[in-house]
């Protein structure tokens, strides 16, 4: 697995947001990116619970990285959360997303956020377009990368 590069002011990962949430994508060898994360007070939303704008949020972001890392400068138009047990904070979290498909200029992803026994919680499906009039040529770029 390799660490993929943040980017500025991104509310999950960018150094540069005060507010963000620390997270670090890691990107395996058969495309899907993947991070553990531990939940703070500071997500809450239920007493001792993330708030589920949170997990929507993190699923989110990681569809987002995968279909860049898969080359593609996207924006979503459709996000789907299936929302299965609650997230309790201070435990760590498991999340990974990827590409499952591409229909024109759709491409579909799926992520999944896994509690510490390996139980699924909440659920991802994102649709995104192409939109590379929306950010700048070195979001989510590396060496590595197309």
């Amino acid at each position: 697995m390799k660490p993929i590069p943040e980017h500025g002011m991104c509310f999950i990962c960018g150094s540069q947001n005060p507010h963000n949430l620390d997270v670090t994508w890691w990107e395996r060898d058969d495309g899907t990116v993947v991070t553990d994360v531990t939940l703070t007070e500071a997500q809450q939303g239920p007493p001792g619970y993330a708030h589920g704008g949170v997990s929507a949020a993190l699923l989110d972001e990681v569809m987002g990285v995968a279909v860049w890392r898969a080359g593609h400068q996207v924006a979503a138009v459709n996000l789907e959360v299936e929302y299965r047990r609650p997230v309790p904070l201070s435990q760590p979290i498991h999340i990974e997303g990827v590409v499952v498909g591409q229909m024109g200029r759709a491409i579909r992803a799926r992520s999944e956020l896994h509690l510490a026994d390996g139980t699924v919680a909440v659920i991802g499906r994102g649709v995104y377009v192409e939109a590379p009039h929306l950010f700048d040529q070195s979001f989510y770029q590396d060496d590595d990368t197309p």
